[in-house]
């Protein structure tokens, strides 16, 4: 799954990398932005947090020369005059006019460096709306960025994720050189589907899987997302034995009866009769208390 959002086969969207402190996706997010310049896409990047000369020995000379670069590091909140890009410029109609200012008929990337960092400056609501128009269509066919998530409130994170059509958890692996992915996965139909990865990123960018997806509640997964058993620890037994079972299976239960005598029951023979009764107008009968012939 995280080679199919690579490579972009799962029809753009609005795509989060969740990071923290114990391990960066910035290195991941490289690997997006080169595998989009290797097929010929307009990549617009948003740097808030990435020197160009970090991002120049990253990808390359070559690479940076058809990116998009938009410097926002430098002075992001606008304090001296004429900034090439602030945190306040991260609105539609700024976005829009931003990302079609070359005309173009190929598809665009837009890769935000970071989103924890414009959600520091501006309202969770302001930068939902923006991403949700995003999400809508025109120029953009996919927005993608890292989302530090140990910076914020887990509703804020929650509500990024929820906006998302993928979300990619990173988090370090057994070994030095691997981290594991958990991917999770919206599709137009609705259908969410989720799986952990365990990759590795080489010196080029390129992203190298290590081991197959394994869906999550598969019970193949992390040893912490093993299925608890609930009667384990339990000072009695629960289960039956397979002696217990047969026992169980051969006894007749009082008011149970087998189809050959629920037959001979119903079944009319010789000599059966019935009792025929006519109400009579005399009858005694209480509607609240029926069965008030039967006091002592």
């Amino acid at each position: 799954m995280l080679l199919e959002l690579i490579q972009g086969t799962e029809g753009g969207g609005l795509i989060i990398i969740q990071d923290s402190i114990h391990y960066s996706g910035r290195t991941l997010l490289m690997s997006f932005i080169k595998a989009a310049l290797k097929r010929d896409e307009v990549v617009h990047l948003l740097a808030f947090e990435l020197h160009e000369e970090e991002l120049k020995h990253e990808l390359g000379h070559s690479s940076l020369q058809r990116l998009k670069f938009h410097n926002a590091f430098h002075d992001p909140l606008g304090w001296n005059e004429n900034p090439p890009f602030t945190v306040h410029q991260f609105i539609t109609s700024e976005l829009d006019s931003l990302l079609t200012s070359n005309q173009h008929s190929k598809p665009v990337t837009l890769v935000i460096d970071s989103f924890s960092f414009i959600l520091r400056h501006l309202s969770p609501s302001a930068v939902c709306k923006t991403l949700q128009q995003l999400k809508k269509g025109g120029a953009v066919k996919t927005t993608l960025g890292l989302l530090h998530s140990d910076m914020h409130h887990r509703n804020m994170v929650g509500s990024m994720c929820h906006l998302a059509t993928s979300v990619l958890t990173v988090a370090p692996g057994h070994q030095c050189h691997e981290a594991v992915a958990k991917t999770i996965r919206r599709a137009k139909s609705g259908k969410i589907s989720q799986a952990v990865e365990r990759f590795s990123i080489s010196d080029d960018m390129t992203v190298k899987v290590q081991s197959k997806p394994v869906p999550v509640g598969s019970g193949q997964g992390e040893a912490g997302d093993a299925e608890v058993d609930p009667t384990a620890n339990l000072t009695f037994n629960l289960r039956l034995s397979d002696q217990e079972r047969q026992a169980k299976e051969k006894l007749a239960l009082p008011f149970v009866f087998s189809k050959e005598k629920k037959s001979a029951l119903l079944r009319p023979g010789p000599g059966s009769g019935r009792i025929l009764y006519e109400p009579d107008a005399n009858d005694d009968y209480d509607q609240e208390d029926p069965d008030d012939d039967l006091d002592i």
